[in-house]
């Protein structure tokens, strides 16, 4: 079978909305130490090897928004494609306390091979897809609940944008007008990486954009993953119509 390095849903679909789920699997292509990054089952079912329940709720959200849907096929862990690809966390070789074996020794002839079977072939789909004048990206991720060593994070979603960015602080608003939700502003990290997925995408072309992360407990199963598409799918078209995008 054939290796592609991002999945497509709804190319043709006619909503503005573009969804994008940079962290989708934990696949390890095989021209990666054969398919093995040298971690045990549970580390690549972790948080640290993807985004847990995002890409279900990235494609419920395109269907709900009939909107397209893009999407990595490969771990954050052989090459991180919301980095820059100048950004020293491109390729990990410690993550949330946990070496990566492949990674470890990994030099500039093996991130050169990884960018170019996986990283820059779907960020040249996610630019193909966002070309029409009128995108409005969103970027879907999951958190974890609480990382080894820290104190639990309250956040069930958290908003992620650079300075000026215009839609998002609409979109705040329209989620903390929710009674029941704990929202996190730029929580629980930065809004802002130079030359990552967003500004690549997004900021960088004056794009309205979006990056939400959902806790990952909340969307670990499949009533949690369509709950949350199903709410975004209304909240999301509320806050666009009332930023006057």
């Amino acid at each position: 079978m054939t290796y592609t390095p991002f999945f497509v849903h709804g190319a043709d679909r006619p909503a503005r909305w573009l969804i994008t789920c940079d962290h989708a699997t934990n696949r390890v292509p095989p021209f990666v130490n054969g398919g093995d990054l040298g971690l045990p089952h549970e580390d690549m079912e972790r948080h640290i090897a993807y985004d847990v329940g995002a890409y279900a709720v990235a494609r419920h959200l395109g269907e709900l928004l009939d909107a397209p849907v893009v999407a990595s096929n490969f771990s954050r862990l052989v090459i991180d494609p919301n980095r820059g690809e100048d950004d020293p966390t491109l390729l990990m070789k410690l993550y949330d306390g946990t070496i990566i074996p492949a990674n470890r020794h990994a030099g500039a002839t093996e991130r050169a091979a990884r960018l170019e079977a996986c990283y820059r072939p779907y960020h040249a789909e996610v630019s193909r897809l966002a070309a029409r004048p009128d995108t409005v990206i969103v970027s879907m991720h999951s958190f974890t609940r609480q990382l080894r060593g820290r104190l639990p994070r309250p956040w069930q979603i958290g908003v992620l944008f650079p300075e000026g960015e215009r839609f998002s602080p609409v979109l705040i608003d329209t989620l903390q007008a929710e009674p029941d939700l704990c929202v996190g502003i730029n929580e629980p990290y930065t809004g802002y990486l130079p030359g990552d997925a967003i500004d690549t995408h997004g900021t960088a072309h004056g794009r309205p954009n979006t990056l939400i992360e959902l806790r990952n407990d909340l969307i670990a199963d499949a009533a949690g993953q369509r709950q949350w598409a199903e709410r975004l799918a209304k909240l999301l078209p509320r806050a666009l119509a009332n930023s006057g995008l």
